[in-house]
């Protein structure tokens, strides 16, 4: 079904009836249903075109208690970065624990490429055009940006033997690069099985020759 980046439907419950403030927090389990069944009703009819209405639906809930846990789309697009940061951060502690770090950084992203999806990034795609005309998702998403970069030049940081200020002077360009590389090369599925072979393998040289530049600044590694 085509997105609808056009038609804007109401973004809070107060445009389109209920008029009181959300009880219920995040932490409440069931607002991981809700938000799964969002992500589902973004993809399906746009990040504009789905209503508050739409969203209680797709939820199984009445617009009024749908509203006691998210009294906007933006505030479900906050949770939605939140949660995924929570993953994110959990795979980053996996990452630096492990024996090699870069090496698991570099598998970490290769994972990701193989696995890409192409409904997470019809979602995404929805909520960075919405981040442009609302500040509040601009705000969330250049959150989740600067933590995973953040998390990058902390890797980086351990493989180069390097202070992490130090890290972040040389690095900054590079955590920023693969942030782009991974987001936008993930979702994409050609025709052609031979195509995205070689995507694969471009995707993958690409990864190695930033990794090695920050390696080749390890004394270490020079000798």
């Amino acid at each position: 079904m085509p997105m609808n980046l056009t038609d804007s439907a109401p973004d809070t419950l107060d445009e389109a009836g209920p008029d009181a403030a959300p009880e219920i927090r995040p932490a409440d389990p069931r607002c991981g249903e809700i938000l799964d069944q969002a992500r589902t009703a973004f993809v399906e009819k746009g990040f504009d075109g789905a209503s508050m209405q739409d969203l209680a639906r797709a939820a199984g809930m009445s617009a009024g208690n749908f509203y006691r846990y998210f009294a906007s789309k933006s505030a479900i697009v906050e949770a939605l970065v939140t949660r995924d940061l929570d993953e994110i951060e959990q795979k980053f502690h996996l990452v630096v624990s492990a024996d090699d770090p870069l090496a698991a950084l570099r598998t970490g992203l290769r994972e990701r490429m193989e696995a890409g999806c192409l409904v997470e990034h019809a979602l995404w795609t929805e909520i960075i055009a919405a981040a442009g005309r609302k500040p509040e998702i601009a705000e969330a998403l250049a959150r989740m940006e600067t933590q995973i970069c953040d998390r990058l030049l902390r890797v980086f940081a351990h493989a180069a033997a390097l202070p992490l200020p130090e890290a972040e002077r040389r690095f900054a360009p590079h955590a920023r690069f693969l942030l782009m590389l991974v987001r936008d090369m993930t979702p994409f599925a050609p025709e052609s099985r031979q195509m995205r072979s070689d995507l694969t393998r471009l995707f993958e040289r690409t990864i190695d020759m930033v990794m090695d530049e920050i390696t080749q600044t390890n004394p270490q590694v020079q000798q």
